[in-house]
């Protein structure tokens, strides 16, 4: 009886493992972070003026949603946030640490990676 659950297990089990590349066929990965791009940024999260409506694919990645107004002064700077909507709603008008990389080399936007919530209110 034993045995024969051991080998009933065994052919339940069988199959060929996957080795490397994309576990689930079809759908492309992201390319992996640039370490050496990645930058931390400080300031307040803001629905972005003109911003589309709020019933967006939550799974698209966008950039027109919300933006981050870095909180240093003398001058203050403004980047628009690349990340799915569930990733930074939850911190609409909330002083926060980002790190991300920029969209392209020098631009205003900043792929999210990481988002840390340092204040409930931006002051």
């Amino acid at each position: 009886m034993t045995l024969a659950i051991a080998i009933l297990l065994a052919a339940q089990i069988g199959g060929k493992p996957i080795s490397g590349g994309n576990p689930t066929p079809g759908t492309p990965q992201p390319e992996p972070p640039v370490v050496a791009d990645r930058i931390t940024v400080t300031g307040c999260v803001e629905l972005a003026k003109g911003a589309p409506p709020s019933k967006i694919d939550g799974d698209e990645i966008t950039d027109s949603r919300y933006v981050l107004t870095t909180v240093a002064t003398p001058s203050k700077v403004q980047y628009r946030l690349a990340a799915i909507e569930s990733q930074l709603s939850p911190f609409a008008g909330a002083k926060v640490e980002i790190s991300g990389e920029p969209k392209v080399s020098g631009s205003n936007v900043l792929r999210v990676e990481f988002v840390q919530r340092l204040a409930a209110r931006c002051r």
